[in-house]
Formats: structure tokens, sequence, C-alpha cells
């Protein structure tokens, strides 16, 4: 099992609890789609799991090895890369530098970009030496999932991805993920509301209501297709 999690507790404030004794499993190669409702507790597992907020309780394992409350540098060298909602590039480094920061601090991967940060996203060859700051906001998405890919995660997890992105560069995105990911065994953690990009990505999804999951979902093509499940889960 790549991740397990079990009986996970998280909060900001002490005494309050936003994950509330949260479960789930993935298996390696696996992609799998979070989804539910604004307020449910989505970012607060996925910075819990990066080692951005401590668990109260609960245990979180990844690759067979115990990461519940490491530093999230410690997360990172084990295999987890991050791209949180957001994105955090850089924006007055250029899209070079900014991919340099994918590579340094891993342990052998040396200090330069590879060629291949250039091939599965072009624009990135386009854009090598501009600013960060002044491409556009689907130019930068590719560069923050670029980033993290440079570091050889075995996860991958992914907050909001296609937030303020127009729809043929997510599409676009999500099918050079789905290729990446069949290529190398890569295994996706997805938090997404855009279902489109969930059904090209994901296996399996997820929903998760009040900090807790409460329903898998193997078959995708329901998130297409049954009105019921949707109005259950996502509508406000």
């Amino acid at each position: 099992m790549m991740l397990e999690i079990n009986g996970l507790h998280a909060g900001y404030l002490k005494g309050s609890q936003v994950l509330d004794g949260l479960s789930m499993k993935i298996g390696k190669g696996e992609s799998v789609a979070i989804l539910g409702r604004n307020g449910m507790g989505k970012t607060t597992l996925m910075r819990t799991l990066t080692g951005h907020l401590k668990p109260t309780a609960g245990s979180i394992r990844f690759a067979g090895a115990d990461i519940a409350g490491k530093p999230p540098y410690r997360i990172a060298r084990a295999g987890i890369g991050y791209v949180p909602q957001g994105r955090d590039i850089f924006s007055d480094f250029t899209v070079e530098e900014n991919l340099r920061m994918g590579v340094l601090g891993k342990p052998g991967l040396g200090s330069t970009v590879p060629d291949l940060a250039f091939e599965l996203f072009p624009i990135l060859a386009e854009r090598r030496n501009q600013r960060a700051g002044t491409m556009s906001g689907g130019q930068q998405q590719q560069l923050a999932i670029m980033r993290a890919l440079l570091g050889k995660p075995d996860l991958l997890i992914l907050d909001e991805p296609s937030e303020g992105i127009q729809p043929s560069i997510v599409h676009d995105i999500g099918t050079t993920l789905r290729r990446y990911a069949d290529t190398h065994g890569l295994t996706i953690l997805l938090v997404e509301q855009n279902l489109d990009l969930v059904n090209l990505l994901a296996h399996h999804a997820l929903f998760m209501e009040n900090g807790t999951i409460v329903e898998r979902v193997d078959d995708i093509a329901r998130l297409q297709t049954d009105a019921d499940l949707i109005n259950r889960y996502l509508t406000v």
C-alpha cells in the first residue's frame, strides 16, 4: 500500500478538530480524487499529509513508514510531491530558476534542470527565461506541477489544480499527467471540484464530509451520470 491513513484527527485551534477520524488507503500507481463541498477538510488533509499541520491523533503510513507529524522537508524527501492550492511559485524567479527548486536538496538529483522539464510541458521551454509571475495561471500551474515532478515523487498531491485555469489548459494538464503517471507508475492524490479533470485523472473518488470519508466511488463514470450522487455531496 502506497498510502494508508487510519483514524486521523487534525485541526487549527486547540480543542477544535477539522479532520475527524479520517481513514483511507491508496495503492501504488492509483489515482484517487477527493471530492466534497468547501469547508469539509480537504485542504486540511493535504496540509496534514505534507507536514504543514501536525495531526492530534491517528496514523499516516507512506510506503510502509510512519510520516505523521514529520517536517515537510522530510516528507518531501520520502517521496511525496505537493502542488498546493495557489501554486506557490516564486514570482520573481524565471521558469528555469523555479524548476531548479524542484531538484535542489534532493539526494542524487544534482542542481541542474533535466530536459524532461521542458518536454512534458513545452510552454516551459518557450518561457524558460521569463519571470514566472508574468505568466498566465495555466502556465504557472504547469510550472508548479513540473517543479514537483522533478523531485521524482512516488506520490503527487494536487490541491485544486484547475482553479482559475481555462478548460483547454485543464484538459492538457490532465492528459499529460495521466500519460506521465501511467508511464512512471506515479500515484496521485487529487483534491478537485472540476469533474472533467477528475474523470481524466482518477481511478477512484472519495467523498468527504465533516472531516471524514463518507463514500467511495470506483466507477468514475458515475460522476458524469449520477445526479443524486453529485447533489448529495457537491451541491450547495
